[in-house]
């Protein structure tokens, strides 16, 4: 298979991930939770959803990561180092500085609303919000920028020691054969049980939701920085050995039944309506946590193995929705919250209401991409391009997540 089908694949998988988030966010509000787990929880509640929250958060952001690092070891081979830098810098860290005080406004702004909607049109007085510091600042969904952040130069770092102690190649040799040991094999059970070590580690771990998300502060919680910086640095090493790809391609079947059946036995375990409870300490955790972990590792190999063997040629629509995906994954939630405060005082279903969100929300995403992003000097920003579209369409497209 030829190097750009792969990216091809790749970039379809990366759209599907940011995608997944879109869906994710829209089913929050439906979720049969005892504790409200959005400001806009709907009074039509779904355990179908809920399932289907937990499959997708299961899996979303490890195959993300894994996406990244692979892009961030392409671009940098390709850039050298001071322009894969400055290119980081610009499209990552300057995004985030822009993205997060207009994304911030507009989820108060929301909120705001959806209290007031919910109480007459009169704004119920409460505590004011905690101020922010190191330990409360409120990432938001950007919390993936900002663990991008903290990864590439991590990488850099070690790349760099392990150019200047590692002049004879060994230790990278070696962890090339720990790679494949780890995820060339038919169930990728070295990384499960890396993910189960660190969210049985986590002291505030709430099972249900699998690896603790870092939503808040400006220091990642360990669990979030180990879980999905091996992602990001398995995806990394791959890039070194890309027949790893055509391995996963030959399996995918197998591993999604691994997910998948690995998901079920983790519901069972911890029921189908979410819960904000600690992990116990009598066992249960252990083995949920290595369930969840296959789970984990399951999925992420299998969707990128199902994408490069059905997904690795050209098609113009998957690369448009891969365009747009980073553009609506920076701006959905206050979209889909705004659409579901809309629809919470409707007298419908949730079998009409969440299609009503969902659909409303990509609608109006989708149209901002096209009318508002694609051909301006936001569209380049975002996709790092500085030739016309049409130009570069017969090249290798810059696939790398930002």
């Amino acid at each position: 298979m030829h190097e750009s089908e792969r990216f091809h694949a790749l970039d379809a998988v990366r759209g599907f991930a940011l995608l997944a988030g879109v869906t994710l966010h829209a089913a929050v509000a439906f979720l049969p939770s005892e504790v409200p787990l959005w400001p806009a929880m709907d009074d039509s509640r779904s355990v179908e959803l809920a399932v289907l929250f937990y499959v997708l958060h299961v899996f979303r952001m490890t195959v993300f990561f894994l996406i990244a690092g692979f892009f961030a070891r392409m671009s940098l081979e390709r850039r050298g180092l001071a322009s894969f830098a400055w290119d980081r810098i610009k499209r990552i860290g300057l995004t985030f500085a822009i993205f997060w005080p207009l994304v911030f406004a507009s989820l108060i702004a929301v909120i705001v609303w959806n209290a007031a909607a919910a109480n007459g049109g009169t704004i119920p007085d409460g505590p004011p919000p905690p101020p922010m510091t190191v330990e409360t600042f409120p990432l938001t969904h950007l919390w993936f920028l900002y663990l991008l952040l903290w990864f590439y130069p991590a990488m850099l770092v070690l790349r760099g020691l392990g150019r200047l102690v590692d002049g004879q190649g060994r230790v990278a040799a070696l962890l090339d054969r720990l790679v494949r040991l780890s995820v060339g094999g038919w169930t990728p059970i070295l990384p499960a049980l890396a993910v189960a070590l660190v969210m049985c580690l986590d002291p505030e771990w709430r099972m249900w939701f699998g690896v603790r998300t870092p939503d808040f502060g400006l220091i990642p919680n360990p669990a979030a920085l180990s879980a999905f910086g091996l992602a990001f640095a398995i995806g990394w090493m791959v890039h070194r050995q890309q027949d790893l790809l055509a391995v996963w391609a030959r399996r995918w079947a197998f591993l999604i039944l691994l997910g998948a059946g690995f998901s079920a036995a983790g519901l069972a375990i911890v029921g189908l309506e979410p819960t904000l409870d600690k992990a116990p300490t009598d066992g249960t955790q252990i083995a949920y946590a290595v369930i969840y972990g296959l789970a984990v590792w399951g999925w992420t190999l299998g969707l990128i193995g199902a994408a490069v063997r059905f997904l690795s040629g050209h098609s113009p629509a998957r690369r448009y929705v891969a365009d747009a995906a980073y553009w609506i994954y920076l701006v959905h939630i206050p979209v889909v919250m705004a659409a579901e405060v809309l629809v919470a005082r409707l007298d419908l279903p949730w079998t009409v209401k969440f299609p009503m969100v969902l659909g409303g929300s990509l609608l109006v995403l989708f149209a901002s991409y096209q009318l508002l992003v694609r051909h301006s000097f936001i569209g380049r920003f975002l996709s790092g391009r500085k030739k016309p579209a049409k130009a570069k369409a017969a090249a290798v497209p810059e696939l790398e997540p930002a």
